[in-house]
């Protein structure tokens, strides 16, 4: 089933991407930061997930919220002419990183412990014979 809708996915982000005009350089600063805050989310929900803490709620608030505090704070800072959106993607990729950590550990430990069970099964084979 979710093989299925990340294919339904793919087929339709490349439909709306192949389709799709470009997006003015006025408006790819917002944007850039945008997708980085929402990543920082979902990178976020991941983590929070293999921790069997995730809220929905408080995922699609941090979702929306970063994205629109990261825009405006891009919006205030090409108006003030200094570039906070930097702030921003320091804290957001700075974030993204301490999650993909907590993933990877978690998918290693697993992978550690299947090993090592796996190890012991072919041991008691062995001495078994």
């Amino acid at each position: 089933m979710i093989l299925i809708a990340i294919i339904l996915g793919c087929v339709i982000g490349a439909l709306i991407g192949i389709n799709m005009p470009m997006i003015s350089y006025t408006y790819s600063g917002y944007l850039a930061i945008a997708i980085i805050a929402a990543l920082d989310s979902v990178f976020g929900g991941i983590a929070s997930t293999l921790k069997k803490n995730f809220d929905l709620k408080i995922f699609v608030t941090g979702f929306f919220g970063n994205a629109i505090l990261s825009i405006l704070l891009t919006y205030l800072g090409q108006k003030l002419n200094v570039d906070i959106y930097l702030a921003a993607i320091v804290v957001f990729v700075g974030r993204m990183f301490n999650n993909l950590g907590i993933i990877r550990r978690f998918y290693i430990e697993k992978w550690s412990k299947n090993r090592r069970k796996n190890d012991k099964k072919e041991e008691n084979k062995t001495v078994g014979e």
